[in-house]
């Protein structure tokens, strides 16, 4: 084992950097994604509330591994098909898609779920104070909604953190890939996977205990 953390260990550290970048990137567009189409759920727009549940239904019902596949094959052969043959999108460009698309559905059930814990009459005091319904979600529901909320992003971020290990399938450079190839180069199973596990672990375990911290200083504040 101190043999592979010596050897591999800066390609290791590096692995970890792209693993928590791509969750980084992927939860930035996550919160976009869930945002807009959480917000379609709460609606009064059967159109919206349509387009909205159809997303999360569609989204969540196709395994990670399937849509990683879909988005860094399959789309570049479509748009290949219909002219331009040097289109092509990079691991971590494909990786980004996928897993936002993934945690965005996830997300925008965490934000409706939030938004609609809120007291309706708070939407009404918004409305009777002249705010527009825009207006009043924005500034008077949403705010108070994110409270709620924290603990279950934190809690998707390690989901994501996770999901990251199935884009090895890709190709890109996270540390389930990185361990594949010093098992490869090493014939050490053990120990290579062991040093993965534990590096997860670390971040995971540190994310959580963050979470709880959270849950325990928001439910003190209320």
């Amino acid at each position: 084992m101190l043999m592979i953390l010596q050897r591999y260990g800066l390609m290791l550290v590096a692995a970890l950097g792209q693993t928590l970048l791509l969750t980084l990137l992927s939860l930035f567009f996550a919160m976009i994604i869930g945002m807009i189409f959480g917000l379609m759920n709460v609606g009064n727009n059967r159109v919206f509330n349509f387009i909205g549940t159809v997303y999360v239904d569609a989204v969540r019902g196709v395994p990670l591994i399937v849509l990683a596949y879909f988005i860094y094959f399959g789309v570049p052969a479509a748009i290949q098909g219909i002219g331009f043959a040097t289109f092509r999108l990079t691991a971590l460009q494909a990786g980004t898609i996928a897993l936002s698309m993934n945690c965005g559905a996830y997300m925008a059930e965490i934000i409706r779920a939030g938004i609609q814990s809120v007291d309706r009459g708070q939407m009404e005091a918004g409305r009777s104070l002249g705010l527009t319904y825009g207006s009043s979600m924005a500034l008077i529901v949403v705010p108070q909604a994110i409270r709620t909320m924290i603990p279950s992003i934190i809690n998707q971020f390690i989901i994501t953190l996770k999901d990251t290990s199935i884009l090895s399938v890709i190709g890109f450079p996270e540390l389930t890939n990185v361990g594949k190839t010093i098992m490869g180069n090493t014939f050490k199973a053990l120990e290579t996977w062991a040093i993965i596990g534990v590096m997860y672990m670390v971040v995971i375990v540190t994310l959580s205990k963050l979470s709880k911290k959270l849950e325990r200083r928001i439910n003190r504040g209320r």
